[in-house]
């Protein structure tokens, strides 16, 4: 299968030499052709350049994209996608005053849909998800991260990894599973925390490991949580069985789990809504990503990731959906994109760098995703006619997307 698309207006995130992650001053900068071609065969980009350059070449498919916009698809490396049902009684909850903390004390927040996960078929908890992922796709975003951690005992945790692993065999986005065991305390382990804390590293670690599923251990440090003691043996048991750190941190509290994540060599650290000096001290000279989420943010009501501070410190940024029931009900990452600009104070270009090639990066795959590169996968975003990519997080409530492209297939 081979696909040419011509007169492009604007050909986004284009590097000669392949490119893993920008930093600092360099997200600044979006290496763009203007009036361009882009040749693909099977799921690999072959071949671009302008169009004056476009000569006798033939594909079996041709797409003129006159006026429209080509970029790497998004790629939204935190997602908890596979869940079941939705907390849409807490959203009015929420809006008539009560907190995350005060929802989740009452016996909501992720207890609630624990509790509906666990007694929700693996069939069906399939068909709720692949759902969500085709939906995502049809957005533009052609890599997912997708975290366990609404199931909350053995059985469901791994009963989560076997949804996500069909997911990754029957979709056509690129899906990194991450096994987050430890997202919240089971109700029966409220006031024996250490017992549960010993079911995830020695049985339910152990039991996910043999399945071979999950790339990525990752756990909620916060308070009322799990604290920095109870994290760093998770990562440990974690890194026995050769799963990698990713850690929910600074959401709510600086705890110093920042530091702790890169002692652990974290590929990222996520949310960041709360941060001091010493953190992004803790960042410098580590292979370790801040990943920012706004639409937790926005949805929740609370502080915005600074990601100024972050990128003027000159470390990478990546930006992230969380998509989950409770704190970030949506999945686009159109939004995300034009949030970061309008909340975070990023420009354009540092917001779709965030979201294409550090994007890829948090989740460990942008050695073949991420940008416009020769030799990297065809995971392509075709807009709808634009005047210029600015308009992207411009117009924020609009989907700029007409085409999609994923492993070389056109949807």
């Amino acid at each position: 299968m081979s696909i040419l698309i011509t007169n492009i207006k604007q050909l986004l995130q284009v590097h000669e030499a392949n490119v893993n992650i920008l930093k600092g001053a360099d997200m600044k900068t979006l290496p763009i052709l203007e009036n361009a071609y882009l040749y693909i065969e099977n799921d690999t980009i072959i071949e671009f350049g302008k169009m004056e350059d476009c000569k006798d070449m033939e594909a079996e498919t041709t797409i003129d994209a006159t006026g429209k916009i080509v970029l790497p698809s998004w790629c939204d490396s935190h997602t908890h996608t596979v869940y079941a049902g939705n907390r849409t009684s807490e959203f009015v909850d929420r809006i008539s005053g009560l907190t995350y903390a005060e929802i989740a004390n009452k016996g909501g927040g992720i207890l609630n849909s624990a509790e509906l996960l666990q007694k929700t078929s693996e069939d069906d908890l399939y068909a709720q998800s692949i759902k969500r992922v085709n939906e995502l796709i049809a957005m533009g975003t052609g890599a997912i991260e997708i975290k366990t951690g609404y199931g909350l005992t053995v059985e469901a945790e791994l009963k989560m990894l076997r949804v996500i692993k069909r997911i990754k065999q029957e979709s056509l986005a690129v899906i990194i599973p991450t096994l987050l065991a430890a997202h919240a305390i089971p109700k029966e382990y409220k006031d024996n925390k250490q017992d549960y804390i010993k079911l995830i590293t020695e049985q339910l670690i152990p039991e996910a490991s043999k399945l071979n599923i999950a790339h990525y251990i990752d756990v909620f440090c916060e308070e009322g949580y799990f604290d920095i003691n109870d994290t760093e043996a998770i990562l440990k048991a974690g890194l026995e069985h050769h799963l990698r750190p990713k850690i929910h941190v600074n959401q709510f509290n600086v705890l110093g789990g920042i530091a702790l994540g890169t002692k652990y060599n974290a590929l990222s650290v996520d949310h960041l809504e709360e941060l001091n000096d010493s953190d992004i001290e803790a960042l410098n000279n580590t292979e370790t990503i801040p990943v920012a989420l706004p639409g937790c943010s926005y949805f929740l009501s609370i502080p915005y990731t600074p990601a100024r501070a972050l990128i003027d410190a000159g470390l990478p940024l990546a930006i992230a959906t969380d998509y989950n029931p409770g704190s970030a009900p949506s999945g686009n990452m159109n939004f995300v994109v034009s949030a970061a600009c309008v909340k975070l104070k990023m420009t354009p270009e540092e917001a779709i760098n965030a979201a294409t090639i550090n994007g890829a990066y948090a989740m460990g795959i942008s050695n073949m995703y991420g940008s416009i590169t020769r030799g990297k996968k065809a995971n392509l975003i075709i807009t709808k006619p634009l005047n210029d990519y600015t308009e992207i997080p411009y117009t924020f409530a609009h989907n700029p997307v007409e085409q999609i492209i994923i492993n070389g297939q056109l949807l």
